[in-house]
């Protein structure tokens, strides 16, 4: 079992937390976050969005039990400050969104003791490796000491790039994922000390918001191919979860509606998108797919063939939950790797 600390208990700190908690592999001893620990104690039970864990959580001296296990807590701003070696930590779960860059992540290998960093956003920069399950996990390596979950849109995309690219090729295209509230936008108008894009300063609550998304561009990581021919936005919207990518792609191959089709329901039934590509005929909504842990579900109804070759596809996520589940089997996959040389509970083959 790998002893496991988590940094940073906002919304996917927590949930990351929630997923790992039941893999026997992994044990997290210790949580870090500004936050008091009475707040992490009750905002990792109740969620208004995602539900009342099914984990008893009570706050205790020096930190806070689940189902009687105690899990420590400190709240230091600056990790570096943090004993993770005494503790016995290996593998963190890095979960604050701050520290983005290798130099700034660097200290957790080089100086505390830790093994292995699993980071909640992606890196573009050598010497982090941005992970996709079911499109390029394979390429882990027990040298890969740094790897990130990438994005939650790139997860719901990805997906549906390998299928139409290794089916008919791509050209071009371009994204909009809708996308639901985050925390880096405000509840009313007033200044943003998060972002510099001055559209999260209006009210998260009443707008519709356009910003920006790395999710397309971020696909060269995985199809460095496709570098120059993807990039997207993002409309922000005012609901609390699950959000939708508009996918629009030129081919090289003419199709129609029904071979498109065919080719992502394939998918998701065998090979490494399995479990992670979800293929959805019914007329569902948004809600509908409120803590659906797949990276992204295909609305079949609404894909669209135009003159051949102009394909459009909606993709269906969990934001939140879909993430987060990937990036607790991240986790799973790179402490049986790297750590405890066993053979990881999540194939994707």
């Amino acid at each position: 079992m790998v002893k496991c600390a988590v940094n940073g208990f906002g919304r996917i700190g927590r949930l990351v937390f929630r997923y790992a908690w039941d893999d026997p592999s992994l044990e997290i001893v210790h949580v870090n976050d500004v936050c008091s620990k009475e707040s992490a104690a009750y905002l990792v039970q109740y969620d208004s969005v995602h539900g009342t864990w099914d984990k008893s959580v009570e706050d205790a001296d020096g930190g806070f039990t689940v189902d009687g296990k105690l899990v420590t807590f400190s709240q230091e701003s600056d990790f570096r400050k943090i004993d993770f070696a005494g503790m016995g930590v290996e593998l963190v779960m890095e979960c604050t969104g701050k520290f983005l860059t290798v130099k700034t992540l660097s200290p957790y290998l080089d100086e505390l003791g830790v093994k292995q960093v699993v980071v909640s956003a992606p890196i573009k920069e050598e010497g982090a490796f941005n992970v996709v399950l079911g499109c390029n996990h394979h390429l882990l390596t027990p040298d890969r000491t740094l790897v990130t979950n990438a994005s939650c849109t790139t997860n719901c995309l990805a997906p549906v790039v390998k299928v139409i690219q290794e089916n008919f090729g791509i050209v071009h295209g371009c994204i909009t994922t809708i996308h639901d509230v985050t925390g880096t936008q405000t509840l009313v108008d007033m200044p943003n000390t998060k972002k510099s894009d001055l559209r999260r300063a209006r009210s998260g609550m009443t707008n519709l918001c356009p910003t920006s998304t790395g999710s397309a561009t971020a696909i060269v990581e995985i199809y460095p191919e496709l570098k120059g021919k993807l990039n997207g936005l993002a409309v922000r919207v005012p609901l609390l979860n699950a959000s939708l990518t508009d996918c629009v792609f030129e081919v090289k191959t003419p199709v129609t509606r029904e071979q498109v089709n065919a080719a992502l329901k394939a998918a998701s039934e065998s090979g490494p998108l399995k479990g992670i590509l979800g293929y959805e005929e019914k007329p569902l909504v948004s809600t509908d797919y409120t803590n659906d842990t797949r990276s992204s579900i295909i609305d079949a109804l609404s894909t669209q063939v135009i003159d051949g070759t102009l394909v459009k596809i909606y993709a269906w996520y969990d934001n939140e939950a879909g993430y987060s589940k990937r990036m607790a089997e991240l986790c799973n996959i790179v402490a049986a790797q790297n750590i405890t040389k066993t053979t990881p509970a999540f194939q994707y083959e």
